[in-house]
């Protein structure tokens, strides 16, 4: 397993990529035309989701 300063570590990446695509989606969807940039909201969106349970089940293992 990893320890839990691995997981520490792994978890500050992970809130910090977090931040930064909420502030793209954020950008994204206040330009003029947000329609255009759909396929990256999307994918932005995808990945927000992705690394928001990532972070929970770190959370869980540092909980143990």
């Amino acid at each position: 397993m990893y320890t839990q300063e691995e997981l520490t570590e792994a978890k500050h990446q992970i809130d910090s990529t977090l931040h930064k695509l909420r502030e793209v989606v954020q950008t994204l969807e206040s330009k003029n035309e947000p329609a255009r940039y759909k396929s990256q909201i999307t994918l932005a969106k995808r990945r927000i989701q992705a690394f928001t349970i990532a972070n929970e089940l770190i959370e869980r293992e540092l909980d143990r």
